[in-house]
C-alpha cells in the first residue's frame, strides 16, 4: 500500500533524489534521466488516451502500458538486478507482442514511411512513440554503464512497435496516415 502524506519534503532543494534503494544521486544521473523519461513517456501516453473517443480496447491496452511503465520506473529506480523487487518482465513484453500483432492484422501493408499525423490520436501516439524510443536509448546507455534488467530494454522497444501501429490504427487503420513524400518527389 502507498502512502504519501507529505509530497513537499524539500530533499531534492540540493540537486539531489534518492534511488529505490534508499541511496542519494544527482537528479542528472543517468539512472535518474532513464525513469525519469519513462515517466515523460507514461505522460505522452495519458494524451494519447484523450483521443481514444470510446475506443474502449485501445484505452484498456493504454492503461495496462501505463501500469507498466510504472513497474518499468520502480524497476529503474532501483540499481543492480538482484533483490526482491518489483520488475518489469517478458511476459509484459510478450502481451504487447500479441497486441500488436492483433492490430496489425487488420491493416493493410505499408508502401511507404509515414509522418506523424493524421488523426489527433494518430499524431499523438507517435510523439509518446519518440518519447518511448528516446527512453529506451537511455536506458540502453544506463545498461552499458551498470546492471539493469534486460526486460526494460525489449519492453521498451515492444511498446514503441506497439504506437506505431496504434497510430495507423488510429488513422482509420491506415486509411488516414499521411504519407512521406521524398524529396525529389514533391
Amino acid at each position: 500500500m502507498v502512502k504519501l502524506d507529505v509530497i513537499t519534503t524539500r530533499g531534492g532543494d540540493r540537486g539531489e533524489t534518492s534511488l529505490g534503494d534508499g541511496s542519494r544521486v544527482r537528479k542528472d544521473a543517468l539512472r535518474v534521466e532513464a525513469y525519469g523519461t519513462v515517466d515523460e513517456a507514461n505522460a505522452t501516453i495519458g494524451l494519447v488516451r484523450l483521443h481514444l473517443a470510446g475506443d474502449m480496447a485501445a484505452d484498456a491496452m493504454l492503461a495496462r502500458v501505463q501500469n507498466d511503465l510504472f513497474d518499468l520506473g520502480a524497476d529503474l529506480c532501483v540499481p543492480g538486478t538482484g533483490g526482491d523487487r518489483l520488475r518489469v518482465s517478458d511476459s509484459q513484453c510478450l502481451r504487447l507482442e500479441a497486441e500488436v500483432a492483433e492490430m496489425n492484422a487488420a491493416i493493410p501493408p505499408l508502401r511507404s514511411f509515414v509522418l506523424p499525423g493524421g488523426t489527433p490520436g494518430a499524431a499523438q501516439a507517435h510523439l509518446a512513440r519518440t518519447v518511448v524510443r528516446r527512453a529506451e536509448r537511455l536506458v540502453v546507455t544506463l545498461a552499458a554503464a551498470e546492471e539493469v534488467n534486460p526486460a526494460a530494454v525489449r519492453y521498451l522497444n515492444r511498446l514503441s512497435d506497439h504506437l506505431f501501429v496504434l497510430s495507423r490504427r488510429l488513422n482509420g487503420n491506415g486509411a488516414g496516415d499521411v504519407a512521406w513524400v521524398p524529396g525529389a518527389a514533391r
